[in-house]
């Protein structure tokens, strides 16, 4: 008797993202299941979400990206889930890869790299940042725990990392205005991280980690290969650094506001 094929779900957090999520979800049409939880999105992310054949639930009680990544969790139906990002891709090469890895019924954790695209140019020359752990099998899945740059809690930590060769494409920088806002957005959340470690800010501190975080992308990780495009992607991730270490400190009381609500 043939064993039913292990089935794949494709889960999508979104907040405003009209742009970017037929392309997204047009990327993930392959998986069993598609679903999309949304933060309250104003837009017409949702039901372009919807006529794509997407099940959208909606959570507009914003508690962080680990939140949303466990609300989406308790959607899935399927053997294996993969999380992708409303402005990430996934290409023809990590499709099959994908599909190979849920086919096999393999117990493991599957990291994948990015291809960055930024303010309309791919940033090939650039060498790829570490992994991010995207695929689980949902059995060994327990939760995601953080504000952001979140991580995932699985049930059996022995169980190994493999790494895609194929790569997501990660459109996350468009604008400088989309950079600006998501500069704030990230350098505050990144403080609140920060601060609930019991980490000190200021400005010298900022300073420090802009320059080092600038150095490695631009330098080490050949951004100054990849033109003016490069040259703004490694400076606003270096902002993010600056202003999320002055955060700390002079914005001390926004940030307990923030993290009492």
């Amino acid at each position: 008797m043939n064993q039913p094929q292990p089935t794949l779900c494709i889960g999508i957090l979104t907040m405003n993202e009209a742009r970017r999520i037929e392309q997204c979800i047009q990327s993930a049409k392959f998986a069993t299941q598609i679903v999309v939880v949304d933060s309250g999105s104003k837009d017409d992310t949702v039901a372009i979400a919807q006529g794509l054949g997407a099940q959208v639930h909606t959570h507009a009680d914003w508690q962080g990206f680990a939140e949303q990544r466990n609300r989406l969790l308790q959607y899935c139906s399927c053997d294996y889930i993969f999380f992708l990002d409303a402005d990430e891709v996934i290409t023809p090469a990590l499709q099959v890869e994908i599909q190979a890895a849920v086919s096999s019924g393999q117990q493991a954790t599957w990291e994948v790299l990015w291809n960055q695209v930024a303010y309309g140019r791919p940033l090939t020359l650039m060498k790829s940042t570490g992994g991010v752990q995207r695929m689980f099998p949902t059995s060994n899945l327990a939760r995601f725990d953080g504000v952001v740059h979140e991580g995932a809690i699985v049930r059996n930590a022995t169980t190994p990392v493999i790494k895609f060769k194929g790569r997501l494409l990660h459109y996350s920088r468009e604008t400088i205005y989309g950079s600006l806002q998501k500069l704030a957005q990230y350098a505050q959340l990144g403080a609140l991280k920060r601060a609930g470690n019991g980490k000190r800010g200021g400005i010298l501190r900022g300073f420090a980690s802009a320059f080092a975080n600038f150095l490695q992308l631009y330098i080490f990780r050949r951004g100054f290969l990849c033109g003016a495009e490069g040259f703004l992607f490694c400076f606003f991730i270096a902002l993010e650094c600056f202003f999320r270490y002055s955060m700390i400190k002079y914005d001390k009381n926004l940030l307990e506001k923030t993290a009492a609500r």
